[in-house]
């Protein structure tokens, strides 16, 4: 087994192999071909000389008389034509000769007239008909050759028995008409021909054949075994022997040069010797490249943690307050990300909510957000309603914004002893409310413009009741629009049915329950946007832990 698996994975027995088996396809695709000519042609011939012994024949007999033999009369006639039929018989060297009269209705019977038959031509074992045997038509080939002699006057026909399955040899048998005196069809003469001469003639052809070509296969091997392994195997060798030397110690080695007098094999040598220096360039510029990988890894995780920090992210996050809980995450598409939230107590009675989106990813819409965020928290804390904040952010980032980038913003202020939720939307995605013993749907607020689009904007604010039990629910647009495989979109859809899974549980819960919708949803697609989320449930003064 050692060996032949060694033979297998040897290319010079593998072209070898197949040089061979092309000559053998070969032989055996013109032997078919050189079979089939000669068979047809043997068939010819043998049609045309039968044809033209059975048509002889037909002068030995008297059409006009067919009818009178039949019937028992003239016959001592009947009997000197048979005698002729019988002599020609054996001087023609063919098994039978035969006449018969054929019911033309549907051509399906027939009478035997005469019957000449010599078994000793082909070591046949037939019997001799009588006058006035009946019998069926053979089979349906014979019908249409009745048919084609009676009606379209064919001058012959021949049926070929080539291969034969009732114990009979190989034979043809040629039909002709036999006429009366007016030119009518009267009968048909038919003369069964062995063909043994085609099978002794078509063993010894197949066999040169096949000696021949496995003589020239047999030659065809040891001539490629010799030009082949010399010229291209060992250049071959040569080249993959350095090849694997060089991949397992990458180290420069002697030059292979000029290996053949073949260009494509002395270009397969060139080019092993340009990838050995390209390879060990490439080496070392990936050692650097690296190390300088690494590097930007240290600071782009720092970056994830500075930007992390920047955020609340420590839950619970007022564990003195009983009068609302609230919970938000953030989880960038890559290592930084454009999307922020936050909150605060701006004083006792008051909470800060935000939410925000910047167009681009990675490190500069990262810096853009920090920057958005902080304005927006600073200014919050100084006083005044959402409007006017945004209008003082809106203005700010457009006076030193030459990147050109914009940040969507939903900022709202909660009046915690009244439940009064005072909010400004600068094109972001519409919040989800919940009210008390209710579902979670869409508050299709009005949208102001982005952030940093265009400066002198003027925000407009709203006012909304949060009863007790109520719940807020914002989102950046990496919820609506996660993507699974098929490019298809999670959508406002199933986000209001992942929200109302569980209406009653608390705002964790909640994200949750969205986050794990989405990861059903999307399943092992790449996350391309920012996924972020906050949710607020207010509880009233009232309102017991």
């Amino acid at each position: 087994m050692r060996k032949i698996d060694k033979l297998r994975a040897s290319m010079t027995a593998n072209i070898i192999g197949a040089i061979v088996l092309a000559i053998l396809v070969f032989g055996l695709v013109v032997s078919s071909i050189g079979y089939l000519s000669f068979t047809k042609a043997f068939k010819n011939e043998y049609a045309v000389s039968t044809y033209h012994m059975d048509d002889t024949a037909t002068s030995l007999i008297n059409g006009d008389h067919l009818e009178a033999y039949l019937e028992g009369g003239m016959a001592e006639e009947y009997r000197q034509t048979k005698d002729y039929l019988d002599a020609y018989c054996r001087k023609m060297s063919v098994s039978l000769i035969y006449l018969i009269r054929v019911d033309t209705v549907d051509y399906g019977r027939f009478v035997s007239v005469f019957n000449s038959v010599d078994n000793s031509v082909d070591d046949s074992s037939y019997t001799a008909w009588e006058l006035g045997h009946e019998r069926d038509t053979t089979n349906q080939e014979y019908r249409e050759k009745y048919r084609a002699i009676y009606e379209e006057g064919s001058p012959y026909e021949t049926v070929y028995r080539i291969r034969t399955t009732d114990g009979q040899h190989p034979h043809i048998t040629t039909l002709v008409p036999v006429k009366d005196s007016a030119g009518g069809v009267v009968g048909i003469l038919c003369m069964q021909r062995p063909m043994r001469e085609l099978r002794d003639a078509t063993r010894p052809y197949l066999i040169n054949v096949a000696v021949s070509a496995l003589l020239l296969a047999a030659f065809a091997s040891l001539l490629a075994t010799f030009y082949i392994r010399r010229q291209y195997v060992a250049p071959v060798k040569k080249v993959s022997a350095e090849a694997t030397r060089f991949a397992r110690e990458n180290t420069p080695g002697e030059p292979l040069g000029r290996i053949s007098r073949f260009k494509e094999l002395e270009k397969l040598a060139e080019s092993i010797d340009t990838m050995e220096t390209d390879m060990l360039r490439y080496i070392e510029d990936l050692t650097a490249a690296t190390e300088e990988k690494g590097r930007i890894a240290t600071e782009l995780h720092l970056a994830s943690t500075i930007q992390e920090n920047s955020i609340p992210n420590s839950f619970p996050a007022f564990p003195d307050r009983d009068d609302f809980d609230i919970f938000a995450s953030m989880d960038p598409a890559r290592d930084v990300g454009g999307d922020f939230y936050n909150f605060f107590l701006i004083d006792e009675d008051h909470l800060a909510l935000m939410i925000g989106d910047v167009s681009g990813k990675g490190i500069p819409a990262a810096l853009f957000m920090m920057v958005t965020n902080i304005l927006i928290s600073d200014r919050t804390r100084m006083g005044g309603g959402p409007a006017e904040i945004l209008d003082f952010v809106n203005q700010n980032i457009c006076d030193h914004n030459r990147a050109d980038m914009f940040v969507t913003v939903w900022l709202g202020i909660l009046d915690l002893s009244t439940g009064i939720l005072t909010a400004a939307n600068a094109g972001h995605e519409y919040p989800a409310i919940r009210r008390p013993d209710g579902s979670f749907e869409l508050l299709k607020d009005r949208h102001g413009l982005v952030v940093g689009a265009m400066d002198g904007v003027k925000y407009k604010e709203y006012e909304l009741r949060l009863e007790p039990g109520a719940k807020i629910f914002v989102y950046t647009d990496g919820v609506p629009e996660a993507t699974d495989a098929e490019n298809a979109m999670f959508g406002a859809a199933r986000m209001l049915a992942a929200l109302n899974a569980e209406p009653e549980a608390g705002p964790e819960r909640i994200l949750r329950n969205v986050r794990h919708a989405v990861d059903a949803f999307v399943r092992e697609a790449e996350q391309f946007d920012d996924l972020t989320m906050l949710c607020l449930e207010y509880k009233g003064k009232d309102r017991k832990p």
